[in-house]
């Protein structure tokens, strides 16, 4: 669905993508972790050809989409939802507003359609009872909720998670991480997430990919994530207070 091919990107005088090669399955819940600067925000944004490569190839169901032109893009930014960091809302529309503007903007579905799937989308994210509040007026997790909403409105195959746990308290966390798992076994959406947060990335992931100075240094599921013989990530694992030993010995999926 999602494949990189010997992928390389120089900003200034940094090369902070060095050749890497993977591939996302569909279905798949995969994510990509890394210490500040490893290259992981550069790598979703070459997704939807929000950066291109200097060098390589990054395919989307098989079409190279580096060289596209604006209508081909257009039509392949279709198949993608993106929840940024910040969820982006715009504060002065009310949730619902939120949710429905991709609808309002890119289709000419009528208003009773509209509320009709808006609704569908913030009850399913348990937020039917915020839809007419403002963003200031929500909390954190629920921003990110509306903003998960909003990412999905148009159905898309593959959704885009920019550190969808940043500064969220850690229930609130898990709260969204049970969502990505929800949005891949209720919609069958394939999912890349960005994330610092290992919990997560173990609880959540089908795969985790680890970045380091612009290469790729593990590439496995969660199970293998945690047994990897390369100390990068293994330094980067203790760091999170998790080793091989305790609650993720013999790990799976449970």
């Amino acid at each position: 669905m999602i494949r990189f091919e010997n992928v390389t990107k120089q900003l200034g005088q940094k090369t902070v993508l060095d050749g890497i090669d993977f591939e996302v399955g569909e279905g798949e819940t995969f994510v990509i972790v890394g210490l500040s600067g490893a290259g992981k925000s550069v790598t979703l944004k070459h997704m939807i050809r929000l950066m291109a490569p200097d060098d390589g190839k990054v395919l989307i169901d098989g079409e190279e989409i580096s060289e596209m032109d604006r209508a081909d893009l257009r039509h392949v930014r279709e198949k993608f939802g993106v929840l940024f960091q910040s969820a982006a809302l715009l504060q002065w529309m009310s949730v619902f507003d939120n949710v429905a503007l991709p609808l309002r903007e890119h289709t000419e579905a009528a208003e009773d359609e509209i509320r009709e799937r808006v609704m569908e989308k913030l009850e399913m994210l348990g937020l039917d009872d915020a839809a007419e509040k403002f963003p200031v007026d929500i909390s954190g997790g629920m921003q990110k909720r509306a903003g998960l909403a909003r990412a999905i409105i148009m159905d898309p195959k593959i959704v885009l998670y920019d550190e969808p746990t940043s500064g969220l308290d850690p229930v609130t966390s898990r709260r969204i991480d049970g969502l990505i798992v929800n949005m891949r076994e209720q919609l069958g959406i394939t999912s890349v997430v960005v994330t610092h947060d290992l919990h997560s990335a173990l609880a959540i992931g089908s795969r985790i990919m680890m970045l380091h100075e612009g290469r790729i240094v593990e590439n496995a599921p969660p199970e293998g994530f945690i047994k990897s013989k390369d100390p990068t990530v293994q330094s980067f694992l203790e760091s999170q207070y998790i080793t091989k030993k305790g609650k993720w010995e013999g790990m799976g999926h449970e």
